[in-house]
Order: structure tokens, then C-alpha cells, then sequence
């Protein structure tokens, strides 16, 4: 709080899914008694899962936009101002800090390059490098960077919008491919998805992941979800990489596909052609 101006910032909501840690127990509550009224805390009766936490908690917020943050993040000098001066210029943007990191051991503070976020057929996330004309101009390298897709869940977007767009799929589960299925969703439904140079956030990455099993099974489905809503004919893209995909259930996702055709969304072949063309130039690489 002491690096986000309170003249624009409503609220800060926590959401505890279950957590097994005693210090977010009663020794969390006593500590944020100080903050009473600014800071909301909200506890699960049961594990929801990454994605359906988050909703929870956009569920109870009453600002105008919707920052969402991981709970191990550290925000920078002025970070919220650039989001918020985006948001207000154009209310189906979506826009994203550049995300530095933070080493999990030592928690050193080490600044990340400019990149833009990008997948392959695998639909496994990876950072792209950004075009020369990107950071032309008289901006420079502080101009907003289109990125075909956000990393993961840090992002600000205006709260009617992210309502308005259908939010989080419910249907997933725990975590992972969430961030795919938004942005193509925000690109391909009328939004916008930017990098703001000016905004930068740390993030710690964890170095061990409970349940390894468990999170893959969830990835899978999720995955295919996006897979059989938004693709189109592609979905035979990652079919032909990952063939035991075929047979793998995922849920019923007519509330999705029907989402889809309410907003009047574009094709994914527009998606390809005018987003991210580098992804249809790799269809024929293994």
C-alpha cells in the first residue's frame, strides 16, 4: 500500500483458498485489523482452485477496474497509474505490467527485458521477442506492447468489461490455461491486450509445485476446453502434436460456445492473421 496512492485505490481483496499456513490465520486477521475498511479478506469453506478463487474475490470488489495480482508479487514505483491511464483511454483494453523477478531464495529484485507473451500448438505460454517497430517513435520503449496473450494472472481490466466478457471459464479447474483462453477471448471478441512498459510488477517464481499430478491433470482439461471453443478448425494443430488428447473428456462447454456466439466473436483464423501470424507460420514445425 505505502507504493499505491489511496486516492485510487478502493479496496485490496484477499482470497484465502484454503491455505494450510497458521500465519494466514489469526495471526493475518490481527494484522490487518490496521486496515480495516481498505483491505477485504475472504476465506474459501473449500479449495476452489486458482481460478474460481479469483472470481470469488472480482465477485465482491466494487471498484471501477479489476487488478488482479498474485498473492507472492511485489509492486513497483508507480505501477497502477499506467494501467489505470489505459484503461480510462479505451475501456476494452486489458493491459499488463512488465513482470520482473524476484529469486525465491534471496528475493532479490532483478528487472526483466521487454518481451510480449506468446504460445505454441502445445499451448505451453512463453515470452516473445518484441518487434524494432514496437519501441519506435518518440515513445520508445515506453510505448504499449500488443502481446498476442498475458502470462498469467496479473492484469488490470475494467470490472463491467470483465463481467461483460464472461469473466473466468467456471468450468475450469485449479489453475492453468486460464490466461490463454482470456486473452483469446479479449482479442477476439472486440478487446485489446497490452504490456505497459511504465507499469512493472516482481513476481516470485516458485521453485516446487504441490501436486504435481494433480496440476497437469487440470492443465490438460482446461486446455481443452479453450481447445474446442476457440480454436476452430486449428484444435487439429494441437491435436496433431498431442494425438491422446482426442479421447480426454473436458466438461460441458455449451454456456461457453454460446458465450462466444452472444459477443460475436471473430474467427480464430483472424486471431492468426491479425494477432499473432508467427503462430501460423510454425503449423508445419513439430
Amino acid at each position: 500500500m505505502m507504493l499505491t496512492p489511496h486516492r485510487i485505490l478502493e479496496e485490496i481483496i484477499l482470497v484465502d483458498d484454503m491455505s494450510e499456513f497458521d500465519d494466514l490465520k489469526e495471526k493475518l486477521d490481527y494484522h490487518l485489523e490496521i486496515f480495516r475498511g481498505k483491505i477485504k479478506l475472504i476465506r474459501t469453506k473449500k479449495r476452489e482452485g486458482l481460478i474460481r478463487a479469483r472470481l470469488i474475490g472480482a465477485s465482491r470488489a466494487s471498484g471501477d477496474v479489476l487488478v488482479f495480482l498474485d498473492s507472492h508479487c511485489e509492486v513497483n514505483k508507480v505501477w497502477l497509474e499506467p494501467l489505470l491511464a489505459a484503461i480510462r483511454e479505451d475501456h476494452r483494453m486489458v493491459v499488463c505490467p512488465v513482470i520482473d523477478v524476484i529469486d525465491s531464495r534471496t528475493l532479490e529484485y532483478q528487472p526483466s527485458p521487454l518481451v510480449r507473451g506468446a504460445f505454441n500448438w502445445k499451448l505451453q505460454f512463453k515470452w516473445d521477442t518484441v518487434f524494432p517497430y514496437e519501441v519506435e517513435g518518440l515513445e520508445g520503449t515506453t510505448r504499449p506492447i500488443r502481446s498476442p496473450v498475458m502470462a498469467g494472472g496479473i492484469f488490470a481490466m475494467k470490472r463491467h468489461y470483465f463481467n461483460e466478457l464472461g469473466q473466468y471459464d467456471k468450468g475450469m479447474n485449479f489453475w492453468g490455461g486460464e490466461n490463454l483462453e482470456l486473452s483469446l477471448r479479449i482479442w477476439m471478441c472486440g478487446g485489446q491486450l497490452f504490456i505497459l512498459p511504465c507499469s512493472r510488477v516482481g513476481h516470485i517464481n516458485k521453485q516446487h509445485i504441490i501436486n504435481q499430478t494433480g496440476v497437469t491433470r487440470a492443465v490438460t482439461y482446461n486446455n481443452l476446453r479453450l481447445v474446442h471453443v476457440w480454436l476452430d478448425e486449428y484444435k487439429e494443430q494441437v491435436f496433431l502434436r498431442r494425438p491422446s488428447l482426442r479421447s480426454i473428456p473436458y466438461g460441458n462447454i455449451s454456456e461457453r460456445v454460446a458465450l462466444r456466439k452472444q459477443l460475436g466473436c471473430k474467427s480464430f483464423q483472424w486471431y492468426l492473421e491479425t494477432v499473432f501470424p508467427e503462430l501460423e507460420d510454425s503449423k508445419d514445425s513439430h
